[in-house]
């Protein structure tokens, strides 16, 4: 874990040195409130949010209430708070979603996003928020571990379409066709009806996927344990340099470390 503070630390510092430049809107009017003393002032405008709501606990419906809840919705709303704009939140498919981030259909993609130099190409990333890792989700009955899976052709391994945990099953498992789903919420089922046999998938979200099936899924494996998450943003978008600041606000006083401890994104 103090590895983790230290190199985030690091990160969120390069991050702000590069982009927190970054033009902001001018104060007044709007919202009617007011940036955090010392950090940009979007003047309370409304900015789009995309989320998948399929993506706990980063963002998801929760079914005793049936609103919108999670990590993307908490953090992004207290990093408007700090520098005076106001969320709308877009529920949106992942499926296609880097397109549209890049022609500008949303001001913002929170849905706990690895950077990747390729996707930097075409979107403009914030400064990252967590360190996280890929596992092996398997059903709590199962025995087989990741040497059984490379080894037996006959147990199925499944991600969601389009994520660097696709990237990761198929680098993994180059001898199995990888089963990709629309989301991973899809993948999960499968994974519980026994159509497959193991899932690809972040360690958070695993724990999510664990908490909300109790009793029904553990992790089998760690297969790695470097990626960065960090929020998207179209290409040129003057939110980038007012978001990191606001991070790095949130980093400093503790807050960004209680919220990934109270969603799960980090251990205590």
């Amino acid at each position: 874990m103090k590895k983790l503070t230290f190199v985030l630390s690091l990160l969120l510092l390069a991050g702000l040195a590069l982009t927190a430049c970054g033009p902001a809107a001018p104060s007044g009017g709007g919202g009617g409130g007011a940036a955090q003393a010392g950090l940009p002032d979007l003047g309370g405008r409304t900015v789009t949010v995309a989320v998948e709501n399929a993506y706990p606990p980063f963002n998801f419906i929760d079914e005793a209430s049936g609103e919108p809840d999670g990590w993307d919705y908490e953090t992004v709303r207290e990093i408007c708070k700090r520098i005076n704009c106001t969320p709308e939140f877009k529920e949106a498919a992942w499926d296609g979603i880097f397109p549209a981030m890049q022609a500008g259909e949303y001001d913002w993609l929170a849905d706990g996003v690895t950077f990747t130099q390729e996707r930097a190409w075409i979107v403009d990333f914030s400064i990252p928020y967590v360190i996280i890792g890929q596992v092996l989700l398997v059903r709590a009955d199962e025995t087989a571990t990741l040497d059984d899976f490379l080894a037996n052709a006959d147990l199925v391994v499944g991600t969601q379409i389009g994520t660097t945990n696709e990237i990761v099953a198929k680098k993994t498992f180059p001898d199995k066709e990888i089963q990709s789903f629309e989301d991973f919420g899809g993948a999960i089922l499968a994974l519980i009806s026994g159509d497959i046999d193991g899932v690809v998938i972040d360690n958070v979200s695993a724990f999510g996927f664990m908490q909300a099936n109790e009793g029904k899924l553990k992790i089998a494996s760690q297969i790695t344990s470097d990626e960065m998450l960090a929020f998207v943003f179209p290409p040129g978008s003057d939110l980038v340099g007012p978001v990191n600041a606001a991070l790095r606000a949130m980093h400093e006083d503790g807050t960004l470390d209680a919220l990934n401890k109270k969603w799960g994104l980090t251990s205590e």
